[in-house]
């Protein structure tokens, strides 16, 4: 799908429902002269990878706040090491897919991801389209969906890592209030998609098992192939995901790899109600 020369950039799709990337350098990129391509893209389409930039720090900020606001002008470090990242083992979480901020009702709009080091073996991020899933549902279902609520824990998306916590560790869990999110979010757009991912606890007032496999079903069909990009992180790369309309979750490397991300972050723009 190429792009019209005065955009910039060059453009193609990394997966039929998921995923695009593009060609250009760093200093258009800083410049800011794509930014409004770059985001229209980047909402159509969920994912958008550049590869082999090489960004130092300033230039992923200044790149971040010409596509929307940022959270903080400053780019963390997501990564195992406990010397380089305090909260290391919190964010053992991202191995399982999810949206970042359901313990809010504000999600974050969107993240940019550059590759610092890689693991030698693992530690791929895959990203699923939850609109795509969405709108590929039976209209019945979707007129069903539409009138759940599910209850979203902290605690939940913890004891995935850790099932069974001490009585203080899960009191510190349990300072995240849990919050209540429609199943289906309709956007400000128009546009649908579904809500899921690790915090999910249960549906309110469903039968709990029923719940449970409900959200499992949901999760197990919005991650099928068809509606999910996996990125092979190469040195240098930035990776853009548009959180409002994806779950996202890291594959499993070596704790000790020393693989390292610096990460910016887009305040959010919707309520999820």
């Amino acid at each position: 799908m190429p792009m019209p020369e005065q955009a910039g950039f060059e453009v193609r799709n990394l997966a039929p429902r998921i995923g695009s990337e593009i060609v250009t350098d760093v200093e258009t990129l800083v410049r800011g002269t794509c930014s409004a391509q770059i985001r229209a893209l980047l909402e159509e389409r969920g994912v958008v990878a550049i590869r082999g930039l090489n960004l130092t720090d300033d230039q992923q900020i200044a790149f971040t706040k010409t596509i929307g606001t940022i959270v903080e002008e400053k780019a963390f470090k997501i990564t195992m090491d406990p010397k380089e990242n305090p909260v290391a083992e919190y964010i053992k979480g991202a191995f399982y897919w999810h949206i970042d901020g359901t313990m809010g009702n504000v999600p974050i709009f969107a993240s940019l991801m550059s590759s610092r080091k890689l693991s030698d073996t693992g530690g791929q991020t895959e990203f699923s389209n939850t609109y795509a899933a969405y709108d590929d549902l039976p209209e019945a279902e979707k007129v069903a969906l539409e009138k759940l609520k599910v209850v979203h824990m902290f605690e939940v998306a913890q004891r995935y890592v850790q099932p069974e916590p001490s009585y203080e560790l899960l009191k510190t869990w349990q300072t995240f209030q849990p919050n209540i999110l429609p199943l289906v979010w309709t956007h400000r757009s128009g546009r649908k998609s579904l809500v899921l991912g690790s915090t999910a606890s249960h549906v309110e007032g469903m039968d709990l098992r029923e719940g449970w496999a409900l959200l499992t079903r949901l999760r197990d069909y919005a991650t099928q192939p068809q509606f999910v990009y996996r990125h092979e992180w190469t040195l240098g790369d930035l990776v853009i995901w548009d959180n409002t309309g994806t779950m996202h979750r890291a594959l499993a490397y070596a704790m000790d790899s020393g693989r390292m991300m610096h990460r910016t972050t887009l305040a959010g723009e919707e309520s999820f109600t």
